[in-house]
């Protein structure tokens, strides 16, 4: 009989374990949702300060400047393959700033414009080129170009301001 009650009481301590456990994954539960919740309203998960609707209207006025674009239009250029055959390239491509004199700025240094085109576009092969990746690496190492070249151009006048060039879009991409 004693060994039956010592049985009993060692199964009624399981149960009591248990029902620690459960609480506790309750309380746990709880705490994480009342955190994601406090997280998500003060904006920390949203990408947002405390201050969150002075930085939308931040990214509002930022938005609102007028974009101007211009473009190089039909430039043929000599390429090689891997192989070292040359190749022709058509290319035609379009400036997107954010100053409105742009189209002037690149009207009068077009030379220089252009010759950095040449440089970037000579230093690279065909298959390179006719790559996604190898189109982007030239659309990035041409912004960086053409915003310097303006830069320079233009570090005299206070009124434009620095790298006011942002996208270069190909309109024209053939090789052949």
């Amino acid at each position: 009989m004693a060994d039956e009650n010592e049985e009993v009481k060692q199964s009624g301590g399981g149960k009591g374990l248990i029902i620690v456990l459960v609480v506790l994954v309750v309380i746990l539960l709880a705490a994480v949702g009342i955190g994601g919740y406090l997280l998500v309203s003060s904006g920390v998960l949203n990408g947002q300060n405390q201050n969150g609707q002075e930085q939308v209207q931040k990214q509002e006025s930022t938005n609102s400047n007028e974009t101007y674009k211009t473009s190089i239009n039909d430039l043929v250029l000599n390429i090689t393959n891997a192989k070292g055959r040359e190749k022709l390239m058509k290319l035609s491509f379009s400036i997107k700033s954010t100053e409105p004199t742009i189209e002037a700025i690149v009207e009068e240094y077009k030379p220089e414009i252009v010759d950095s085109v040449i440089a970037q576009i000579s230093s690279r092969s065909s298959e390179e080129l006719l790559t996604v990746g190898g189109k982007a690496l030239l659309k990035e190492e041409l912004l960086d170009d053409i915003n310097s070249i303006i830069n320079e151009v233009t570090s005299n006048n206070d009124d434009i301001q620095k790298n006011n060039v942002k996208q270069i879009l190909f309109t024209s991409f053939v090789i052949k």
